[in-house]
């Protein structure tokens, strides 16, 4: 069994992503990794050079202006990545600029890989998500956060990047996969408020279809208020991949949020209360088939 990594970034410096721990978090149950680096405004492609020299290929790429909105943009990067993955490996690995997984997955992830590489009908492997914000000590705790996505994929080119990246499709239909028994921690929306302003502001021009420069024009000297941002937060009691902990060490600002505070939509509350009470996430998008 072979397996290759891939993933896409572009300016991780200036928005400050965790790519190299991201990337060094999967490298371990990977033979090969790929990543799509796209033109940057700092060393971006340097990091990556740097992060494991002879184990990592990099796909120099342009940013495609015309797929700004709706986040298409990420699919596009993400494919490049995959079509640069040899036909040699049977597994593709994803993981983007915000995510890590924890050690101790590892090998459940590479023995369900294994387990599942001669039974063609498993197209994918399914993760579930631990969402942080604000610091790495709270997660989001509701259904405004996606709890399970694709993350491991056959090596058929037939699969593409869905949407805005969050998931793959086959020929546009939903991919059959099993779940794995492995977390993906989402470190998306822990920065410093200054840099998370920065950061939501650019995505946006990927959504909304504006100029980049537009964007973080309007983010010029403002800061990101966690406080007043989120729709429920729960306290983290586990602990962080390795790969984080220097990262986490250096977390140079304060967020202590209301964790009381329930900032929804009655519908929305009233589905969070059902979820809380009986554990049945009511009317849930699934970007997967289960197979049986």
């Amino acid at each position: 069994m072979k397996v290759c990594g891939f993933t896409f970034i572009r300016n991780a410096e200036k928005f400050d992503f965790p790519i190299v721990e991201a990337v060094t978090s999967v490298l371990p149950i990977c033979d090969h990794f790929v990543v799509a680096v796209g033109k940057s405004e700092d060393q971006t492609r340097k990091v990556i050079e740097n992060i494991a020299p002879g184990k990592i290929s990099i796909v120099d790429t342009v940013w495609d202006e015309t797929l700004k909105e709706g986040g298409r943009v990420y699919a596009s990067e993400t494919n490049k990545a995959l079509d640069a993955i040899p036909d040699e490996f049977d597994w593709c690995l994803y993981i983007q600029g915000d995510e890590a997984l924890h050690e101790k997955y590892l090998p459940v992830v590479k023995n369900a890989m294994q387990q599942n590489l001669d039974n063609k009908e498993v197209e994918g492997l399914l993760f579930d998500y631990r969402h942080f914000y604000g610091s790495y000590d709270y997660v989001g705790d509701c259904r405004h956060w996606y709890r399970k996505e694709i993350r491991v994929i056959r090596n058929d080119k037939s699969i593409r990047s869905y949407k805005d990246a969050q998931g793959f499709r086959k020929d546009g239909q939903k991919l059959n996969v099993v779940p794995v028994k492995a977390e993906i921690f989402h470190y998306g929306w822990v920065r410093h408020p200054k840099n998370m302003k920065q950061k939501v502001e650019a995505v946006k021009a990927f959504y909304d279809g504006i100029s980049e420069e537009e964007a973080l024009r309007k983010a010029s000297d403002q800061e990101f208020n966690y406080a007043e941002e989120f729709d429920a937060l729960a306290r983290f009691e586990g602990t962080h991949p390795k790969v984080m902990r220097e990262r986490i060490k250096r977390l140079n600002w304060d967020f202590q949020p209301d964790l009381s505070k329930i900032n929804m939509k009655w519908k929305y509350r009233l589905l969070y209360r059902i979820e809380k009470m009986f554990g049945v996430r009511l009317f849930e998008y699934r970007n997967y088939k289960l197979k049986d």
